[in-house]
């Protein structure tokens, strides 16, 4: 089976987000029949939805699988339990979150499966580190990466993303 090309999203706000995310890197490499291709920057980012909570850390990653969209999701699911996930409710704080974006192109609309990922082309936090490890990839439906993120960034004033400097072993991660 060929290997087909997948994003994932990596957020989080809760114990010690930053090394939630590296460990995170280092699960998704670690999934059975995936591997990790790419890591965007770090970036801070104020929440979204519910605001009485701590600044994220975002970032996405970019993964290489024979997984189909279903058992990748539940890898994702099963890395964010592993992390303390506790879904409280809608945009709570959290130890780890991991939203699958991209596969390959895919659309679909199942019970808890919808791909591309609904409202990824309204996010700056996701669509910034998107587009810096696949500018070209193509977000069906939409346009490509790059050209969604400049609509993004266009019609809102609010640019509260911040990139963090990388560390010697982020630096050596990103591919």
């Amino acid at each position: 089976m060929a290997e087909i090309a997948a994003y994932i999203a990596l957020g989080s706000n809760l114990s010690d987000p930053l090394a939630q995310i590296e460990q995170a890197w280092s699960e998704l490499d670690g999934l059975p029949e995936t591997r990790l291709t790419a890591c965007s920057s770090l970036y801070l980012s104020k929440p979204v939805g519910y605001a009485d909570q701590p600044d994220f850390i975002n970032a996405v990653a970019g993964v290489a699988t024979q997984l189909s969209p279903r058992a990748l999701l539940a890898a994702l699911l099963a890395i964010e339990a592993r992390h303390g996930r506790n879904r409280t409710f809608k945009n709570a704080p959290r130890s780890l979150d991991l939203d699958l974006l991209l596969f390959d192109g895919l659309i679909m609309h199942e019970h808890g499966l919808t791909l591309p990922h609904p409202r990824m082309t309204e996010r700056a936090f996701v669509l910034v580190p998107l587009a810096e490890i696949a500018a070209d990839a193509l977000i069906p439906g939409h346009d490509r990466v790059g050209d969604c993120l400049a609509r993004c960034l266009a019609q809102t004033d609010r640019h509260d993303l911040i990139r963090l400097p990388p560390a010697p072993a982020r630096a050596a991660r990103r591919h």
